[in-house]
């Protein structure tokens, strides 16, 4: 069995599980931890899980150690310098007329390498650009073009529901979402109702399916013909949460029913 986290990278990076490596942490903590290239920072953002070696499919990487005050200087020294390698990065964009829109930047955490995040229409040839930035820097430089959903994700906002966006929170993953699945939540199919910041279906359309898949289980479809107490009526409405029913009777009354009442 391995004691694992749940850990993000750097302020809004991929989120993985890492091995303990026997040490003891809270959700908020911040760590620094093995990465491809040597190590990088990050933000705990669950308690301890206990999990089976079956269920790990790859090594995991460990948790070198939990942030002490030289780490946290590092990366808050990191953080303040970002600003300056932003404006050189745009600065030298305009120079080259290239047709993308940076979006964000960050150093890793022992400043080996500037990742660079950006968007475009098409495909970018940025080689030349990468050979200013290296000059400039003196380090290694990634450019790596990401989608809208990166980009809401990347600047934080908030959702129509009015909460702080789901991917800028606790999403790992953007999963496949359909206007199929709002349309089985019996949600209107205005695109500005079901859109997120970033134009993209929401997606709480996704992870929200399945609970109300199972919330609506043994309840009738819209349409349905139910034997109530004053007679046959028909569905026309639904309660996924309070399990009940809106049934229009042949008298024209409405009647609320609950699922009991015609399981």
């Amino acid at each position: 069995m391995y004691e694992v986290i749940q850990v993000r990278l750097r302020d809004a990076g991929k989120i993985s599980y890492y091995s303990t490596n026997g040490m003891k942490f809270k959700a908020g903590d911040y760590c620094v931890v093995e990465a491809d290239r040597g190590q990088d920072y990050g933000q705990t953002i669950s308690e301890i899980e206990v999990i089976l070696d079956s269920d790990v499919a790859e090594p995991l990487k460990k948790v070198i150690r939990k942030a002490n005050p030289w780490d946290m200087h590092q990366i808050d020294k990191n953080k303040k310098k970002i600003k300056e390698v932003m404006d050189t990065c745009s600065k030298k964009i305009r120079e080259r007329h290239l047709p993308m829109k940076l979006i964000d930047a960050e150093f890793t955490f022992d400043r080996s390498k500037i990742m660079f995040y950006f968007t475009a229409e098409g495909r970018i040839d940025f080689r030349d650009l990468v050979k200013d930035l290296a000059t400039a820097f003196k380090t290694r430089i990634e450019l790596k073009q990401i989608g809208v959903r990166d980009e809401a994700k990347m600047l934080g906002g908030f959702g129509p529901c009015g909460r702080v966006l789901c991917c800028a929170t606790f999403l790992k993953d953007f999963e496949p979402v359909t206007i199929k699945m709002a349309k089985e939540q019996n949600l209107p199919l205005n695109p500005t109702k079901i859109s997120g910041l970033c134009g993209r279906l929401m997606c709480c359309l996704s992870y929200e399916h399945k609970t109300h898949k199972d919330l609506t289980k043994g309840l009738p479809k819209e349409g349905h013909i139910l034997k109530a107490e004053r007679g046959p009526g028909k569905v026309i409405s639904i309660n996924a949460i309070k399990r009940s029913a809106t049934v229009e009777l042949e008298d024209g009354t409405f009647l609320g029913v609950s699922y009991k009442q015609y399981e």
